[in-house]
């Protein structure tokens, strides 16, 4: 297992679904995937190969990453990380590499690699598929794009990819699971056949699914056939594109969301690479979290909806706008002239058309606005007020107070009332409605927002405990915290001295559980040889789940150094050791001072000597500490 974490970093993991940036101290942050966010408090440290999220206390190494993110069995994470990194994995029973052993989810997504390449070489080389082709070139697409975007053909035949992948030692019920196969009444048949094939691939880059034009009047089915629901392909959480997309939209704080697979293509080629769409499904919540974890919730990003003119494509709109504020990016909607989709209009006037077409003019609010006035008189004073009734709730649902004022007054001035601050206080009251009628408006967002999480974040946070609540204001609890991130992060800084500390110098409970830890896993002295492997060992010796999510965030979140403070070494590292073991010792002579008082009254004078004598050798440690620090350790 060491050789696969080693070999495939985990901020190369983690950037496949999330844009990271620079946390400080060689940690990176960014918006967590497995909870919503408005403030990034997932932490990454490629030097330790731990994730960590301040706000929900998901943790763990790279395989951790890849089972949460891709909801995998262990073994399947291990795979698909060998799988990378190119890395032979022989199993202890079994012999090498049984099928048998692949997980499901990895074959699923096997046979659907291997079905993109198939149907991929049927377009290249097919004379059956000369009619796929004929449809591509006609839509401005050459051989070349085909192959940039993975464009395949499914031929006409029963069971041609069924008998195909038998071959490849697929069973029928994975043909079937998968859904590239359907029952038929002998047995399994090809879903698709006769059509243009689009590889659906997932943020990671894995063909979970395809898009199925249909070519042939003969042809019965829907003009467009997608994959149906399975264990890797969601439809409504899945974008075309985006595996091609997301590196450009987290670079340009962008995205272009278009209606079609030739709309996808038709952008990248005219140069607006951060072009993606949906599979079948109206955009939604779900793609909303895959572009926000991209975005990074940047206020200057920017989504720009490219719809067809027509009355779909304005409902589209529409849709697209109830779920406006669940962006930070600002929202603007693109129609080309003339209602073309980015395919023809690229075809019709060329590049530097779609090219112009993507650049963000009308924010999507407006636009949903406009759409709703126009449908009322407004030269009548009826005619106004019933606008005012449709449109004002959808401008109160904006969280913002300030651009939910300034929409308000364009508002206003849309319906044609002179009266800008009745417009301004209905909004207002509507709001305030909302809020008190427990949720059914939106309500102020009081989370924190700027910076990192930290760990005040983890002392608030309450979604999701994870064991007792410590109060990092204490400054007895503050102190032992830093002192186990030095022993877990920088133990050459405190070893040898730190592995003789006992368990019960840790007042607190779950760091003395990470303390036993340490000591299990062989001691901090462990961790000058080999830190990662140390690392890992920790976490394997930790009891349960809580433990081990205490490690991971104590190896990743960041030392914080006391004012005056430049660096992190060993005087640093000394200063800690210290405090800790004074207020050790302290209690140690409260107890013992406590005993003695109790002796003095009616104790067997032997013991209340020896009691004495502890006392007198407790004292003079103490000070020994008090003035030589470490030295005295």
């Amino acid at each position: 297992m060491k050789a696969v974490r080693d070999a495939v970093p985990i901020d190369a993991v983690v950037s496949e679904y999330l844009q990271l940036r620079n946390a400080g101290g060689g940690n990176l942050k960014g918006l967590c995937p497995f909870h919503d966010e408005k403030s990034p408090s997932f932490q990454v440290s490629p030097s330790k190969g731990l994730f960590h999220c301040f706000g929900c206390q998901e943790g763990g190494d790279t395989i951790t990453f890849v089972m949460k993110i891709d909801h995998l069995s262990f073994s399947e994470a291990v795979e698909r990380l060998a799988g990378q990194a190119g890395i032979t994995l022989r199993y202890e029973e079994g012999g090498y590499n049984p099928t048998h052993q692949r997980g499901e989810r990895i074959r699923l997504v096997e046979a659907h690699k291997i079905a993109a390449e198939w149907y991929a070489e049927q377009l290249a080389t097919s004379p059956e598929a000369d009619t796929g082709r004929i449809f591509l070139a006609d839509r401005g697409f050459d051989q070349a794009a085909a192959v940039h975007f993975g464009v395949g053909y499914s031929p006409q035949g029963w069971d041609h990819l069924t008998r195909f992948l038998r071959g490849k030692g697929f069973s029928d019920k994975e043909l079937i699971l998968s859904g590239l196969s359907q029952e038929g009444r002998r047995g399994p048949i090809d879903r698709f056949r006769g059509r243009l094939m689009w590889p659906i691939r997932d943020i990671g880059g894995d063909v979970v699914g395809f898009g199925a034009r249909k070519l042939y009047e003969a042809d019965t089915g829907p003009k467009y056939l997608n994959t149906p629901e399975t264990a890797i392909y969601k439809k409504s959480q899945v974008l075309y594109g985006i595996d091609l997309a997301k590196k450009d939209i987290a670079k340009a704080s962008r995205a272009v969301v278009v209606e079609g697979y030739t709309d996808v293509m038709a952008c990248h080629l005219a140069g607006v690479t951060t072009a993606i769409a949906t599979c079948g499904t109206a955009f939604g919540g779900d793609h909303i979290k895959i572009l926000r974890r991209l975005l990074m919730d940047n206020g200057s990003a920017r989504v720009i909806f490219t719809f067809d003119g027509d009355a779909a494509g304005q409902k589209a709109a529409l849709r697209a706008f109830e779920d406006d504020q669940k962006f930070a990016a600002e929202t603007y909607i693109a129609i080309a002239p003339d209602g073309m989709d980015p395919c023809d209009l690229r075809l019709a006037k060329g590049d530097e058309a779609v090219a112009d077409l993507a650049e963000p003019r009308t924010p999507l609010f407006e636009f949903a606005l406009r759409q709703i006035v126009r449908r009322y008189d407004l030269d009548t004073p009826a005619g106004r007020a019933a606008a005012l009734d449709e449109a004002a709730p959808i401008v109160a649902r904006i969280k913002n107070s300030g651009a939910q004022h300034e929409v308000a007054v364009q508002l206003a001035g849309m319906l044609g009332i002179l009266d800008t601050q009745f417009v301004v206080k209905r909004v207002a009251q509507l709001a305030r409605w909302a809020r008190e009628r427990g949720g059914k408006g939106p309500a102020p967002d009081h989370r924190q927002r700027g910076g990192g999480g930290g760990p005040q974040q983890y002392a608030t946070a309450q979604a999701a405990p994870r064991g007792p609540a410590l109060n990092l204001r204490n400054p007895v609890f503050a102190t032992e915290r830093e002192l186990l991130k030095l022993a877990l992060q920088r133990p050459e800084l405190v070893s040898p001295a730190f592995d003789a500390y006992g368990v019960d110098e840790f007042t607190a409970p779950p760091y003395a559980a990470v303390r036993q830890a340490i000591l299990d896993a062989g001691g901090a002295e462990y961790g000058t040889q080999d830190p990662q492997e140390y690392l890992i060992r920790v976490r394997e010796a930790a009891p349960d789940d809580t433990v081990r999510a205490m490690v991971t965030e104590l190896a990743v979140e960041a030392i914080m150094l006391h004012r005056g403070v430049k660096e992190v070494d060993e005087t640093y590292a000394g200063a800690q050791l210290v405090t800790v073991r004074r207020r050790a010792v302290e209690r140690r002579i409260s107890d013992v001072a406590s005993r003695l008082t109790r002796l003095s009254t009616h104790g067997d004078p032997s013991e209340l000597a020896a009691v004495q004598n502890e006392l007198w050798v407790l004292q003079q440690y103490d000070q020994a500490l008090r003035e030589h620090g470490a030295a005295a350790l």
